[in-house]
C-alpha cells in the first residue's frame, strides 16, 4: 500500500507523521472522503471545495488544490481496486503540545482503502447526545471526530450501522458520518444546514436531483416519516428499515427506491458534478 505524505508516494509501513503533528495532539486538522471506483474518483471537485471552506473556518492555509489532485492520482494509480475510500488529510502541522500553533506549516497526507457496496437498507439509532448548531466547529468537516466515534460504537452494539443527532434545540440534525431525509406525505424533506448538519456533498446532490426541500424537523419526525433515508459519499443513498425499535417494512419504500435510482444515474452520467 502507498500513501502520499508531504509531497510524495511513502509505503505504508514508513509513512510517519509527527508525535507533535497538531492533527494528533490537539485534533486541529480537516479531511474529506472520496469515493473512488476503478480509480476514478466522484465529485472530486465538490470535496476539495469543501476542504477550502473546513481550512478557512479553522484559520488553516488553503489547501493546494493541484497538489492534491495530483496526490489523488498517484495513490490511485499505486494501489488499483474496484472501490476505495480516498482520505484527504490536512492538519495544522507539526506545533507544541497546547492550543497555539506552530509555524512549520501544514501535513497532507493522501491514503486509500478497499471498501464495498453497501446494503441497500439498514438500522439506525438516536443517541442522546446533541449537535451544537452553534459552534466554532459547525458544519466544518473536522479531525476532531471523537464524538461520532462514541456514538457510532453505541449504534453498533444495538445492531445498527449509524447514530442520529438532535441539536440543542430538539430538532433533527444528522448522523455521524452521514445527512438524513424524511418522506412525509410523499414528499422529501432533510435538516437545512442550520440545523448544525455537515453540508454532505451527497446530500447536496440529493437535494438537486430529487427536489428535496430543507425542512426543521423536530426529533419526533422519526417515529412518523413513512420513510427514510441516508445520504453519504459511501452510503450514496441508502434506505432505513428500522430506527431504535419502529421497523419501516418494506424499506425502501417508493420514494426512496426513486431516490435510489435517480442517484445512481446521475452519478454514473457525471463523476464530477
Amino acid at each position: 500500500m502507498k500513501i502520499w505524505l508531504d509531497g510524495g508516494l511513502r509505503d505504508a509501513e514508513s509513512a510517519r507523521v509527527s508525535v507533535f503533528d497538531h492533527g494528533l495532539t490537539v485534533g486541529d486538522g480537516i479531511f474529506e472522503t472520496v469515493k473512488a471506483a476503478h480509480g476514478r474518483t466522484f465529485a472530486l471537485t465538490r470535496h476539495l471545495d469543501r476542504l477550502t471552506r473546513s481550512a478557512r473556518g479553522l484559520g488553516l492555509p488553503d489547501p493546494d488544490h493541484d497538489e492534491i489532485r495530483a496526490a489523488c492520482a498517484a495513490v490511485l494509480a499505486a494501489n488499483p481496486m474496484p472501490l476505495g475510500r480516498l482520505r484527504i488529510t490536512c492538519t495544522g502541522g507539526h506545533g507544541p503540545l497546547g492550543s497555539d500553533r506552530g509555524e512549520h506549516g501544514p501535513t497532507l497526507v493522501v491514503a486509500l482503502g478497499e471498501t464495498s457496496r453497501r446494503p441497500d437498507t439498514t438500522a439506525v439509532i438516536t443517541v442522546p447526545w446533541t449537535r451544537n448548531e452553534r459552534g466554532a466547529l459547525t458544519g466544518l468537516k473536522t479531525t476532531s471526530y471523537a464524538e461520532n466515534v462514541v456514538a457510532l460504537a453505541r449504534a453498533r452494539e444495538h445492531g445498527a450501522s449509524e447514530a442520529l443527532f438532535g441539536n440543542t434545540v430538539g430538532e433533527l440534525c444528522e448522523g455521524t458520518g452521514s445527512n438524513v431525509f424524511v418522506v412525509l406525505d410523499g414528499e422529501i424533506h432533510t435538516p437545512p444546514v442550520s440545523s448544525g448538519c455537515l453540508p454532505g456533498i451527497t446530500r447536496a446532490l440529493a437535494v438537486e436531483w430529487t427536489g428535496a426541500r430543507e425542512t426543521d424537523l423536530p426529533m419526533d419526525v422519526l417515529t412518523r416519516a413513512d420513510e427514510i433515508f441516508l445520504t453519504s459519499t459511501l452510503r450514496d443513498v441508502q434506505a432505513v428499515r428500522r430506527v431504535d425499535d419502529r421497523e419501516l417494512p418494506g424499506a425502501p419504500g417508493p420514494v426512496t427506491a426513486k431516490a435510489m435510482r435517480v442517484f445512481d444515474e446521475r452519478s454514473g452520467d457525471d463523476l464530477d458534478p
